[in-house]
């Protein structure tokens, strides 16, 4: 959300906005670089770097995996600096109550037009989604922030943990069985199939972003609401850092060592997933923070800072809008001249249309606010 965080000195924490703004700069023409310098300069390094850019196909964890729920925890990181801190000036609960539900119906909307909605083809309409997702973990955590301590937000993540992993194991699929976490038998999956209508998105089964599977989806936004409560605690700015990176690797451990028992898998959003990509973010968060916010080097992430203030502007209009086109429009005379490099400089281009847009509204401080 385009929420503006303070830290609790009353500056800004630029890192937050330029986390997200990484985040999201891989899904608005990033990957494409990636993709485009592997077909330039094929060998074994750039050949890796590619295969992290594509999602596994079940079991396992790339980079590209952690683009999403890098994205809801950035999402629950800002609650503790938007609600808890305006519940503590005073503010009137009716309010924040009405504020969270208009942002609840604006994002469903806003991802149905996504998923095509002005097509008026409601056969074909994808009634889950990423933005589906993120407006319910958004108010399921605003109401979890506002309405319990520090505490039992942090026992409520680990009881979504555990209680998923025993529905999972426990429930049986009919003709299936109990436990079987198989693109074809798993519960998540028939739960999908029989509750929501329309194609379902990113295996045949059932939905990436489907009914059961937001459950633990909810947890990935309640760490980050830990994390941001820990930024706004009184803590000296470094122990605040080694704080993070010793919450990240203690979750990426677990997530390991949970990944034996119910395997990491981003379809189905496991348990074991939700601590993988948690721990991966909050080292990034930690890293951001020291070098951006403790350190003070800031100019480096205006590039990522400007994504991140319209990061669900630059979501939906990659969708909606063909900055391929306008691209095209400056670059046809010559692009064909440059040979084997013409896929690269393509991606580039590309991406740096989609950031000038983003540039743009930028400075004209013009900000999608759902």
């Amino acid at each position: 959300m385009e929420v503006k965080p303070e830290n609790t000195m009353g500056g800004r924490i630029a890192s937050i906005d330029a986390l997200r703004g990484f985040d999201m700069f891989w899904i608005s023409g990033g990957e494409g670089i990636i993709h485009s310098l592997y077909r330039v300069f094929q060998n074994p390094v750039t050949g890796a770097l590619d295969r992290q850019f594509h999602h596994v196909r079940w079991e396992g964890f790339h980079f590209y995996d952690l683009i999403f729920p890098l994205f809801l925890f950035v999402v629950g990181v800002v609650l503790p600096f938007s609600l808890t801190r305006r519940l503590e000036r005073g503010a009137n609960r009716g309010e924040l109550y009405r504020h969270l539900v208009r942002r609840l119906l604006l994002l469903l909307v806003l991802g149905l037009v996504y998923e095509g909605l002005l097509d008026f083809n409601f056969h074909d309409l994808r009634i889950a989604g990423v933005l589906q997702r993120i407006a319910i973990c958004y108010f399921i955590a605003a109401l979890i922030v506002m309405n319990t301590s520090i505490r039992n937000q942090a026992i409520t993540a680990g009881a979504i943990l555990v209680g998923y992993w025993i529905i999972l194991l426990v429930i049986p699929v009919p003709g299936v069985g109990a436990g079987v976490l198989t693109p074809e038998g798993n519960l998540a999956g028939f739960l999908d199939r029989r509750l929501l209508p329309g194609p379902f998105c990113c295996y045949h089964y059932g939905d990436n972003e489907g009914v059961l599977s937001t459950i633990p989806a909810v947890a990935t936004t309640l760490l980050g609401v830990l994390a941001g409560h820990w930024l706004r605690s009184n803590q000296s700015p470094a122990r605040k850092t080694r704080g993070l990176a010793l919450a990240g690797i203690a979750c990426l451990i677990a997530g390991l060592v949970w990944g034996f028992a119910f395997p990491i898998i981003k379809n189905l959003w496991t348990s074991s997933y939700v601590l993988f990509a948690g721990g991966w973010s909050l080292l990034l968060l930690a890293g951001f923070y020291w070098v951006i916010d403790v350190r003070g080097y800031r100019r480096w992430a205006y590039f990522f800072t400007v994504i991140g203030l319209n990061a669900i502007t630059i979501y939906v209009a990659w969708r909606l809008f063909n900055f391929r086109t306008v691209t095209e429009i400056f670059v046809h005379g010559f692009i064909d001249y440059l040979g084997p490099f013409k896929p690269l400089f393509w991606s580039l281009s590309v991406a740096a249309t989609a950031w000038l847009f983003l540039w743009f509204l930028h400075r004209q401080k013009i900000y999608l606010k759902v």
